[in-house]
């Protein structure tokens, strides 16, 4: 299926079923980015981020929320 007859499905439907899609394509989504986190965690991607970071709070660049 592609996305213009998705898209076209879609458009067809009520505003209630469009609004439980976008809830559950805002929870996908959310999923999504989850695990590219973690995956980022797991291959280092973000060690330099991360020792940045911590270099900051060493310094006292850093203040509690």
């Amino acid at each position: 299926m592609s996305v213009k007859e998705i898209e076209a499905a879609i458009s067809k439907l009520p505003k209630t079923d469009v609004a439980e899609l976008m809830a559950w394509l805002a929870e996908y989504d959310a999923e999504l980015w989850d695990r590219q986190i973690a995956d980022d965690l797991d291959t280092g991607r973000l060690d330099a981020l991360l020792g940045a970071v911590d270099t900051e709070i060493a310094a006292g660049h850093a203040q509690p929320l």
